[in-house]
């Protein structure tokens, strides 16, 4: 019969080894199903989930959904698509900064408004996009640097979300409705500028020029149409003096309750 102490040590260190290969084993399988570049941690108590330079060109679908803080930053991801984050019922931070994004469709941050504190959009491809992209987000946004459109559009979007402290002066007209804007901080602008309000008076105008061009076309075809049964009815009473005069007279009583 063999010792015991021996058995029980080479029984622990085989359970030790076990444990240490399946441990491993799951590392690499976790590991496997991140995109390259991308890798968990945690800071200052919080799941962050890394993926900065990973040249991604769209948001990773297997993120863990217990993740805090989100990284996507520097990257070329062009777009944001409806429900692009619906899986992250425990989001704080989510940066996109430094991106090629020029499109945000609505319903892109869904299911982030309660709790998302922090979202980065500076430095993308941003020109215009709806504020119903932003609905119901309470997060500080920040959408500096870039080629923004100034119009009626983006004071809209200013109106709806809050800037992160300091970021406004970065919003800079790269275009404008009105050339003397660009290159000029949008909040200035806005200062002097309703480009809302603008936009109605230039609505309203528009529409008062079609109607007046119906108008004048009505206009015109009635006084066409009178014009032209006048004529018709003064040749006919050219016709009826050539006739002789019982027959005109005849004639000429059908005409005057035909005219009347």
């Amino acid at each position: 019969m063999p010792p015991v102490e021996p058995f029980l040590l080479r029984s622990a260190t085989m359970w030790l080894l076990l444990q240490s290969v399946l441990l491993l084993a799951s590392c690499l399988r976790s590991a496997a199903a991140f995109p390259k570049g991308c890798y968990p941690s945690e800071e200052e108590g919080l799941k962050t989930f890394r993926c900065s330079n990973a040249r991604l060109t769209e948001v990773p679908k297997d993120i863990p959904n217990d993740t805090n803080k989100l990284y996507l930053d520097s990257n070329r991801i062009p777009f944001l698509p409806r429900d692009a984050f619906r899986d992250l019922p425990l989001l704080l931070e989510l940066d996109l900064s430094h991106n090629a994004i020029a499109g945000v469709e609505s319903g892109a941050f869904r299911g982030l408004g309660d709790h998302l504190h922090s979202l980065d959009l500076s430095s993308n491809r941003l020109v215009s996009v709806s504020k119903d992209a932003f609905s119901n987000l309470k997060a500080k946004v920040n959408l500096s640097n870039n080629p923004w459109l100034c119009d009626c559009r983006l004071q809209e979007l200013i109106r709806t979300v809050e800037l992160v402290a300091g970021s406004s002066g970065g919003i800079v007209c790269d275009s404008s409705v009105q050339e003397e804007h660009v290159g000029k901080a949008f909040l200035q602008v806005i200062a002097d500028t309703d480009f809302c309000n603008m936009y109605k008076k230039t609505t309203d105008i528009a529409m008062l020029v079609t109607m007046f061009g119906w108008f004048a076309m009505v206009i015109s075809y009635l006084v066409y149409y009178v014009r032209q049964n006048q004529e018709d009815a003064r040749r006919h009473l050219e016709y009826l003096k050539s006739l002789p005069s019982k027959q005109r007279r005849s004639e000429e009583s059908s005409t005057i309750s035909t005219v009347v």
